[in-house]
């Protein structure tokens, strides 16, 4: 008989604590932007451990609940949400989760500050990352399309708000019954009315945050001619006494994570809805979405991947097994190390990604540099989408039988992890994305060009052998995309391996540029930076996959 019980795991600062990011932001941001923000970033360190945590606790303990009726019979379609998911919402305009990005006060730095608010919010906000990635996602869309029109410009700026009572979300409502990924289905119509009010009409099968002020859809015009396909249209959900407009919510999805997050399958019976950008090009104008969405995934990927490492790594030094804590057992040790570089890799790519997207944003991208974000946006989504979910499931057996045990929480860091492989893109939807992103002028050649320019910069002798690795790997990739006809079916077949390996590649030259900039860095941040830069390129860093018309027949024969 014992009196032993096993301490959970415990968090501190998420900042403070967290040496890859720290040198990151050191490396990428000007010493005045540094300065600047480092502060503010501390602090939310220090929250997200605190109150936010305690706020995304309670917010999945009380997941959304669909009310269709009130008391008297009549149809309301209430989607009642907890007071903790309410407080996220204010919690995130004070913090300017969303509003750093457009406040731009750091130049095109701003959009790496946000990401890392976001990346520190993430973990630790029961998934209300996802109404904001898609509020940031519609407020970038409106900026670009917006236009004068006073409806939009009006929602924009609540978008973008620090104001607690005047921030709005907003929801993106592209999926119907017909598919997700692709829109080509829609069957949503909108009409404009005598008054000169567009009305929409359809079924959308995916509403996320659907308790969201606003949403983004798209819908065929109906009778338009001269219109080009689809439209995009901004929804207001309730008119000014509270109620929904033509809105019929059926049900709530019952998913397997982020549950606290409302997610409804609904029905438009003719919606008031303000058309953006002029009619047709909706799924060009959505591209503006999704690119941000998109990088909010990936940068939510790695910051659920820290956060397991973070709590397994905690969870090590004080769990005892044969006589020693865990992290004196050294294959424990090297199962923990090999998460980490994961994480460190996924860092690398997405605050890449984050600098490109802010000199977009700021109209100081370069045409290499704008061929080079969509070209890395899919790829960096895709990637660290399925990564979250390997170093979470890894992180769960980290902890045993009590990673299976729910009340834990840790198996929501699973739950959660899955989810973000299939939002805004599937893997194998994205990996097609790429080979279309490849047909750009050069898209190569500047992906190229960049790998050998941060490669120059390398001179430590420690680092010099793991150069030729990334330097071969960039050859196959570029001799391997010469080589497709990217819209046959060999072209498609060996897209997943080809999107991974560019990936790879890419947090290769990273890790190497990260670790040579260490080289004037205390010796600890030095041994780490020059340990992950080596471990990541000993690695294959492009086993591609020729797909050819046997192969393609041999794996059909394998399943059908």
């Amino acid at each position: 008989m014992t009196d032993f019980y096993q301490s959970p795991p415990r968090l501190g600062n998420q900042f403070d604590d967290d040496r890859a990011l720290r040198s990151v932001l050191a490396r990428l941001l000007p010493p005045d932007v540094h300065a600047a923000v480092a502060p503010g970033l501390a602090r939310l360190g220090a929250r997200v451990v605190g109150d936010i945590g305690r706020l995304g606790d309670a917010a999945e303990a009380s997941p959304p609940v669909h009310v269709p009726w009130d008391a008297w019979g009549r149809r309301v379609d209430d989607i009642v949400t907890s007071d903790a998911w309410r407080a996220l919402d204010r919690v995130s305009a004070e913090e300017g989760i969303v509003a750093a990005a457009y406040e731009r006060r750091h130049g095109e730095w701003s959009r790496v500050e946000q990401l890392t608010r976001l990346y520190l919010f993430h973990p630790s906000s029961a998934t209300y990352s996802c109404p904001l990635a898609m509020t940031d996602g519609a407020a970038r869309c409106l900026e670009l399309h917006g236009g004068d029109d006073a409806v939009l410009r009006d929602a924009l700026a609540h978008l973008t708000s620090r104001d607690p009572d005047a921030f709005w979300t907003s929801g993106q409502w592209m999926t119907e019954r017909t598919g997700g990924s692709d829109v080509s289905g829609t069957s949503t119509v909108a009409r404009c009315d005598a008054e000169g009010t567009w009305r929409l009409h359809g079924t959308k099968w995916f509403t996320s945050a659907t308790t969201s002020q606003m949403a983004m859809t798209l819908a065929r015009i109906h009778d338009d001619a001269e219109s080009s396909g689809l439209s995009l249209f901004q929804v207001r959900l309730r008119d000014g006494a509270g109620a929904l407009q033509g809105i019929e919510v059926h049900r709530l999805k019952d998913k397997l994570g982020t549950r606290a997050l409302p997610t409804a399958e609904l029905t438009l019976h003719g919606t008031p809805a303000t058309l953006v950008g002029g009619s047709g090009n909706g799924v060009r104008k959505v591209a503006a979405m999704l690119n941000v969405t998109r990088v909010y995934n990936a940068c939510c990927a790695v910051a659920g991947m820290r956060r397991a490492v973070a709590l397994a790594s905690d969870y090590a030094t004080g769990r005892v097994a044969f006589g020693r804590t865990l992290a004196e057992h050294p294959l424990h040790v090297e199962t923990l190390a090999a998460m980490q570089l994961e994480v460190e890799g996924a860092l690398q790519l997405v605050f890449h990604v984050g600098a490109l997207l802010g000199r977009e944003e700021c109209g100081v991208a370069t045409d290499a540099e704008r061929a080079l974000l969509r070209l890395l946006t899919p790829v960096a989504k895709l990637y660290t989408g399925k990564q979250a979910v390997a170093v979470a499931s890894e992180a769960l057996e980290a902890f045993g039988g009590a990673g299976y045990i729910e009340d834990t929480g840790l198996p929501r860091l699973l739950r959660d992890a899955q989810v973000l492989s299939i939002w805004e893109g599937t893997t194998n939807v994205l990996s097609l994305d790429v080979l279309r992103a490849l047909e750009r002028a050069d898209a190569i050649g500047a992906w190229r060009a960049d790998i050998e320019r941060r490669l120059a910069t390398v001179r430590l002798p420690g680092l010099l052998p793991a150069l030729d690795p990334v330097r071969a790997a960039t050859g196959y990739v570029a001799q391997y995309v010469s080589a497709l006809a990217t819209g046959d079916a060999a072209a498609q077949g060996g897209a997943r391996s080809l999107a991974f390996a560019i990936a790879r590649t890419t947090i290769g030259a990273l890790l190497l540029e990260q670790a040579q900039w260490s080289d004037n860095q205390p010796a600890s941040e030095q041994m780490r930076a020059l340990a992950a830069a080596r471990r990541w390129c000993d690695r294959d860093l492009a086993p591609l996959v020729s797909v050819n018309a046997e192969h393609l027949g041999q794996s059909r024969a394998m399943l059908w």
